[in-house]
């Protein structure tokens, strides 16, 4: 696919508006888990573990039941994000087809396996939504570089994939409520197997074979190695992984939580679960404010591209502060507000992350980059599980304390924008010192 300026404007809108329906049904499925899990949790998966089972299904799951839920979704979250470093070698090494394809591959074997599962055989929902959640990342990160067609609205177009992205855990919702109304799960799962054929044919025909190309910042000039060496990508990996661990352990444990709020109420659980996943399709609605801020601020500033990052990377602190502090208040009603917060912080995060990426570093290690401070961030990401078991086994299901230190050191994130914004000071002190140096010659 040829750049911005020989590609016509047909092909452009009808590559970017795919690519949004690819990363809002498919990248970022897994998230939806807590709808998920009511079905599961519905046709006894794990229910070997109980020691009664028709006890369970009666009174509401019990805590080893939980357990593994749980455990499902912090390997699948870890896998999303650890495995995102060799995807982007793989992405910059051989390019955009082959990696789609592979990406493809991972997707389908992932949907087929719960589509086969059964309870006897639970332990393939490991495997299962952890190659679904690779291949996800994998779909965003190849569809990133879509930006590059539209020139000034690249930060725009980066944000509402980005958005697309967090909304796309709807998918489960719908899967859980044409569940309800008598589809089996496993003709839901065969049916986005299916969907690999759409996704096949927008990789050939839509996308290029290796890279859409953007020019590079004159002062960015450094290797990959310098890349890794900067302070920016200490910071931004911190600042990362410090929301993502908030974020996954708020959906790992969303349903025991309700479940304690409602005192076991199986139809407020629904109801609020169902909520949280309605409210994931605003994140394609929030993300592109995020990139409008940066998109405005590049043009009025001209080339202050990294005071627009900042601001971005400050609100998105400043929401990540409001969704801990709301989330570890035990109100259920507040938890509508929580869930808004939470879609908030999220468009926002994933939006800053991509495109702090893409203004800071070169954009020909952009995929490895972005898949190294993802792989990085979900060591961290780890503790959300020893986070859940000390709730549930030693706190008695009380979770205030782990809450009040999650916040604490979401606080710490606020060094990142700060650091951005000392260094913009500098760059700024050092332009006028050559300009006035220029004038005097």
């Amino acid at each position: 696919m040829p750049c911005k300026g020989s590609s016509s404007g047909l092909r452009r809108w009808l590559t970017f508006t795919t690519g949004l329906l690819e990363c809002l049904c498919f990248a970022g499925a897994v998230f939806g888990w807590a709808s998920l899990v009511i079905i599961l949790r519905s046709e006894g998966y794990f229910s070997s573990l109980c020691v009664n089972n028709t006890a369970v299904r009666a009174t509401g799951p019990n805590r080893t039941q939980d357990e593994h839920f749980s455990l499902v979704f912090t390997i699948t979250s870890f896998a999303s994000n650890f495995l995102s470093f060799p995807s982007g070698v793989l992405f910059d090494w051989v390019g955009t087809a082959i990696a789609r394809l592979c990406a493809i591959c991972i997707f389908t074997s992932g949907t087929l396996m719960v589509a086969f599962s059964t309870p006897a055989l639970s332990v393939l929902l490991f495997p299962a939504l952890s190659l679904m959640g690779v291949a996800g990342r994998m779909y965003l990160m190849t569809n990133l570089q879509v930006g590059n067609l539209f020139g000034a609205r690249r930060s725009t177009v980066i944000t509402v994939y980005t958005g697309a992205f967090g909304s796309s855990s709807l998918l489960f919702l719908i899967i859980k409520l044409l569940y309800e109304a008598g589809v089996p799960l496993q003709s839901s799962f065969l049916f986005l197997s299916a969907c690999s054929v759409f996704l096949v044919f927008r990789t050939l025909f839509l996308l290029p074979l290796k890279r859409i190309p953007y020019p590079l910042p004159e002062h960015y000039t450094y290797g990959f190695r310098e890349c890794l060496w900067s302070s920016f990508f200490f910071w931004h990996l911190l600042w990362l992984s410090v929301i993502q661990l908030r974020h996954y352990l708020f959906i790992g444990t969303l349903n025991p939580m309700l479940q304690r709020l409602s005192g076991e109420d199986q139809s407020v659980v629904s109801q609020y679960s169902n909520a949280f996943a309605v409210t994931q399709l605003c994140g394609v609605l929030c993300a592109p404010w995020n990139g409008l801020i940066m998109d405005r601020h590049q043009a009025k500033l001209k080339a202050a591209e990294l005071r627009a990052v900042m601001l971005s990377l400050t609100l998105t602190s400043l929401f990540c502060v409001l969704f801990s502090v709301c989330a570890m208040i035990p109100v259920l009603p507040l938890q509508y507000f929580t869930f808004f917060l939470q879609v908030l912080n999220r468009a926002f995060y994933t939006g800053s992350d991509a495109a702090f990426i893409h203004i800071i570093f070169p954009s020909c290690h952009f995929g490895k980059v972005y898949g190294l401070i993802k792989g990085l961030s979900a060591l961290l990401s780890l503790l959300q599980y020893p986070c859940f078991i000390l709730v549930e086994d030693i706190l008695n299901g009380d979770p205030l304390y782990v809450n009040i230190g999650l916040t604490v050191l979401v606080l710490v994130i606020f060094i990142h924008p700060v650091s951005v914004y000392i260094y913009c000071q500098r760059l700024a002190l050092r332009q006028k010192q050559i300009k006035v140096n220029t004038v005097s010659c």
